[in-house]
Order: structure tokens, then sequence, then C-alpha cells
């Protein structure tokens, strides 16, 4: 089993190897890149309709299993992608991580109070 840590270097690592495939400008790569998330994306719709057997002219033509590596390429596709925008991509994404967890995962009793509405004639009005 593969950490974070790992998976970020082979992260960098792919994004080397895409590189130097391309004699795209820096600027092009990345937008291609970003474009490449919602062709991935597409390829989980594509599974999942599949795997449900919605297609009536191709039926259970994917497995979950199917829909599950789709999920795990469009992780990848963004991973690299924002390796592309920043070069210290899994920094930007632990502390994305962090506010999301600050956000909805701590627990309410540690949370910082809301502030009271004000009051007076200048307070909206309740529903």
């Amino acid at each position: 089993m593969t950490n974070m840590t790992n998976a970020w270097q082979a992260i960098r690592q792919l994004v080397g190897l895409l590189d130097d495939h391309s004699d795209l400008p820096h600027d092009q790569r990345i937008l291609f890149q970003l474009l490449k998330i919602q062709e991935e994306a597409g390829e989980v719709a594509e599974a999942a309709i599949g795997a449900a057997g919605q297609n009536p002219r191709k039926g259970y033509s994917h497995t979950w299993q199917d829909v599950e590596a789709e999920v795990c390429d469009v992780i990848v596709t963004g991973m690299v992608a924002l390796m592309r925008l920043n070069a210290d991509g899994e920094a930007v994404f632990a502390r994305h991580v962090q506010r999301i967890i600050d956000r909805d995962l701590t627990p309410a009793d540690t949370q910082q109070p809301e502030l009271p509405l004000p009051q007076g004639p200048s307070a909206p009005e309740s529903v």
C-alpha cells in the first residue's frame, strides 16, 4: 500500500514524464491538463452508466470496479493539474484538506461561536 508522500512523488515523476513528451508552452500544458480532468470525469459517467446498464445499446458494459478505476484516474489527473499549476502542489492540497477538516469535521463544541445578529432598527427581520 502506498502512502500519500509516495503518491505525490509518483505524481511529480508523472508530471516530468508528461512535460518531457510535450513541446507546448507551460501555460498550454496547464490548460490541456485542466481539460483532461473533464475528459476523465466523462469516463466516470460512462462507466457508471455502463455499470448500471443504462445504455440500451451497450447494456451492462462496465463494472463498479471500472467506476472506481475511473474515479482514481480523475483524482490522479487532478493531482497532476495541481502540480502543474504549483510545483508545491502537495502542500497546497494539504492546506486545502486542513481547511475542510477545520470547517466541516471539527466538533461543534470546539468551533468558534457565531456572533449574534445585530438588534435594533437596522437589524434584519426574522422570517
